[in-house]
């Protein structure tokens, strides 16, 4: 079975421009009247994972939100923009990135993703966890579109369509995930891959005109990746962007996982790249997370913690905010008048705290076995 993967080059959010970049991908995958059909109700899942000013490039651009949502209203189609962000008010985080404003123009629902139900799971799929929930109005969407953004993350590496599913999960119930799989990556990546095969969206498009690199996926630097993407299935488009970013599959968790459930989009040889891009393409001077684990010794609580990285306070940098407390699923750390004290023996390195920051005031510093190894 091929999955085809396309995409396109779009160079800035001009809304013309974007919206026939975003039409001429879906075209190269049969048209949107081929995903959606009149009056079907279509949930458009936005990456809205906090309240940043648009041009920091954390969210979903709103340019690429209304050109999807467009086209859907052009089959007869019933758009709902939404997400649940794992912390703070869902409202003015949509409002502060330009979301909600899209909703209006185009007179369309902006909505938060709440009510969790558990999921029906699939017969013909080997699960690594069976206990799933998500959002109601995910679950009984006709239509799902998966509108990721292209950035770095300083957990998984990537941030790509299959790690913005893990929206549809509501709310604090993200952070219960977390410390449920703990330290280990890759069982974080299979319980990703386990929710996006059944929430299946019907479609993933990615806004990779001015992603993200660094410390991402919040407290990186926009880069330019000029993009737009677009598949059926989400992990092959995944694929194709962690090689023309430059990552080896190996190193990804999410591939690893996929690896492990024997999915046939881990070999790209199944899937077809169309549009703009040769597959020899490799973006250039990318910033990509520092490795913070070593997959090399033994999986013990105290040797995974001396392999992995941990978060710290920058003080100077704090605004006493408390998000980051107030995020983290373990109890590690307690905030107390622009002050964290971190409990590193139940830290189970998430890196959440660093990701709601909102003025990146938690950086990271190598468990000693992960410095050696540096070294060596």
């Amino acid at each position: 079975m091929s999955h085809k993967v396309i995409l396109v080059k779009q160079e800035n959010y001009d809304q013309a421009e974007i919206d026939l970049a975003v039409r001429r991908a879906v075209d190269c995958l049969g048209g949107m009247a081929k995903f959606v059909k009149p009056d079907n109700k279509v949930l458009l899942k936005v990456n809205l994972v906090a309240g940043h000013d648009v041009k920091k490039r954390v969210n979903t651009d709103p340019a690429v939100v209304k050109a999807v949502a467009k086209l859907v209203m052009e089959c007869g189609g019933v758009p709902v923009i939404a997400d649940s962000p794992g912390i703070g008010n869902f409202n003015n985080i949509a409002e502060a990135c330009g979301i909600a404003q899209a909703a209006r123009e185009l007179n369309i629902e902006c909505a938060e993703l709440k009510e969790p139900v558990k999921l029906n799971l699939s017969e013909n799929y080997n699960y690594s966890f069976r206990n799933l929930e998500a959002a109601k109005l995910a679950a009984n969407a006709d239509v799902i579109i998966n509108l990721a953004k292209l950035k770095t993350h300083g957990q998984m590496k990537l941030s790509l369509g299959v790690k913005n599913i893990f929206g549809c999960v509501v709310g604090r119930a993200k952070a219960s995930w977390h410390y449920n799989v703990g330290l280990n990556r890759d069982k974080f990546a299979a319980l990703l891959i386990d929710l996006y095969k059944t929430i299946a969206p019907n479609l993933t498009i990615i806004d990779g005109v001015i992603g993200m690199e660094g410390d991402g996926p919040t407290s990186g630097t926009p880069y330019d990746y000029n993009l737009i993407g677009a598949a059926e299935e989400a992990l092959a488009l995944d694929f194709w962007l962690c090689k023309f970013m430059g990552v080896e599959l190996e190193d990804f968790a999410l591939w690893r996982a996929a690896k492990a459930k024997n999915l046939s989009e881990c070999d790209l040889n199944n899937c077809e790249l169309s549009g703009d891009f040769d597959k020899d393409f490799r973006f250039k001077n990318l910033k990509i997370p520092a490795d913070r684990s070593l997959r090399l010794l033994p999986n013990l609580p105290f040797v995974s913690r001396a392999m992995t990285s941990r978060p710290v306070h920058v003080p100077e940098l704090c605004i006493g905010c408390g998000r980051c407390e107030a995020v983290c699923a373990a109890g590690a750390l307690k905030h107390d008048n622009k002050k964290l004290k971190f409990n590193y023996k139940k830290c189970i390195r998430c890196y959440c705290c660093h990701e709601m920051c909102p003025v990146h005031a938690i950086k990271f510093q190598d468990g000693f076995l992960l410095k050696l190894a540096k070294l060596i």
